[in-house]
């Protein structure tokens, strides 16, 4: 084993520690410290979770647009590897995030789901990162399926500004918690909750994609041995 490797296991080794000690620090707030929600009660407690998911299926889509324009740029594959990886870490936070918003949604308003522009562009977003994942597969050429699936990440990027405005620009029933919103107000217990929430969700995406790089070099090694026999 080569001493990058043995360093990167004991870096994702810290932070499988560090993201499950935030992690439960979090979950022990979220039913322990922050208060009970005047108008939906207990059941809003699912926000911290729903919250926190989408906002790290936000970053980790970003992170894709970014690894894809440098691998545009310098034709480096650790960029590609990056943009892949870190699509599929997003895909499960994000599908988190319509979950949980399902659920809330179920106690909230009555109904599982509701056409509304929010949830509207999560399914659609949903829906384009997994196209995404079979672009990918449906291309042979290693070169080719890079830049075509570069490119698409970028583009698909714009569904994060438009989830995030969406309560904005748009007339929807989704709240608008973070800023004020009427339906649900943050008191500092909550705020303090969501904060260290946030912290856990974004320290187990970092633990995640570092473990997926890892196992995107491996994977990147055995093809190289496979076509070094393959070509002997």
């Amino acid at each position: 084993m080569s001493e990058r490797d043995r360093n990167g296991i004991e870096l994702g080794l810290a932070l499988t520690a560090l993201s499950g000690l935030t992690m439960l620090t979090a979950i022990v707030m979220v039913f322990r410290y922050a208060p009970r929600e005047a108008t939906m009660g207990d059941v809003q407690r699912i926000f911290y979770f729903h919250v926190s998911s989408a906002w790290v299926g936000f970053l980790a889509f970003l992170i894709t647009a970014l690894g894809g324009l440098l691998y545009l740029i310098k034709g480096q594959r650790r960029w590609d590897a990056l943009a892949l990886s870190s699509v599929e870490v997003g895909l499960t936070f994000i599908t988190m995030a319509v979950v949980t918003g399902s659920l809330w949604a179920g106690a909230a308003w009555g109904t599982y789901w509701t056409w509304e522009p929010r949830l509207t562009i999560s399914a659609i977003q949903l829906m384009i990162y997994v196209a995404y994942l079979m672009l990918r597969r449906a291309l042979d050429n290693p070169e080719m399926r890079a830049r075509f699936a570069a490119a698409y990440g970028i583009v698909a990027s714009v569904t994060v500004p438009l989830s995030w405005f969406a309560i904005r620009w748009w007339r929807t029933i989704h709240p608008d918690v973070l800023t004020g919103g009427e339906s649900m107000a943050i008191t500092p217990r909550m705020l303090h909750t969501l904060l260290v929430s946030l912290a856990a969700f974004s320290l187990l995406y970092v633990t995640l994609l570092l473990a997926r790089l890892r196992l995107e070099r491996a994977r990147d090694a055995l093809d190289a041995v496979r076509r070094r026999f393959g070509a002997d």
